[in-house]
């Protein structure tokens, strides 16, 4: 734990909830640094809050077989993390890790049932949250089933420039491992390497150690037109 340096302003939850509610949160929140690589909490962990990313990009990612892992999401600052943990089977369902060094603001369950009965507005925007996030984890249960490797993989890199931009020169704002990116596509690492090759050599995109640039984002998109089931 860290001292208290949330601006009570930039988070999903401080966003949405009143203004008369806003020393509360700071009375009962707790901030976290996270170092890269380690979890904030594990699939099946108990649950015990909420977190809101203040700083730094974490991964959402599930255990995928007996030795692979599926990338849901990522999570960068002003996001959620933990809701999907709110069922009646009190456990996170979800492994939460820092892929970059992050600071976390945490709200025991407790604080956030009251957070929930009081701000209507934030009531309604974690609805959103939950329900943008049974819409996505269909989309991408379906792509793994009908879309192709080249298919999924194109479709990542679109929704990764989509959700962090671009840097001055072009290149997506997040460095992304190579496994990572094979975990988030739902395919093997070699699989991937080999996607990779193909839409570098037809100069669909471009990469720089960890960094990747869209280099023709129609043709890319052409590559995700899904299957009609």
């Amino acid at each position: 734990m860290t001292k208290n340096i949330c601006d009570l302003k930039s988070c999903f939850l401080c966003k949405f909830c009143l203004s008369d509610w806003l020393p509360a949160i700071a009375s009962n929140r707790q901030n976290f640094e996270l170092k890269k690589g380690r979890q904030l909490f594990k699939e099946g962990d108990p649950v015990k809050g909420i977190y809101f990313i203040y700083k730094g990009v974490v991964k959402v990612h599930k255990q995928w077989g007996s030795e692979k892992e599926l990338i849901l999401r990522f999570a960068k600052a002003g996001d959620v993390v933990g809701q999907l943990g709110l069922g009646d089977d009190s456990i996170y369902p979800v492994s939460v890790t820092a892929i970059t060094p992050c600071i976390v603001c945490f709200i025991n369950l407790d604080f956030f049932e009251s957070t929930l009965v009081v701000n209507s507005d934030f009531t309604r925007a974690l609805m959103r949250v939950l329900a943008n996030d049974l819409q996505e984890s269909e989309k991408r249960m379906r792509n793994l089933a009908h879309m192709p490797v080249k298919g999924r993989v194109a479709q990542a890199l679109i929704n990764l420039q989509t959700q962090f931009g671009i840097k001055s020169d072009g290149y997506i704002n997040m460095d992304l491992s190579r496994q990572d990116l094979a975990s988030f596509t739902g395919a093997a690492y070699e699989s991937l390497f080999r996607v990779m090759n193909d839409l570098i050599e037809d100069k669909l995109v471009k990469v720089s150690g960890k960094s990747i640039l869209i280099a023709d984002g129609k043709a890319l998109h052409k590559l995700t037109v899904e299957v009609d089931l």
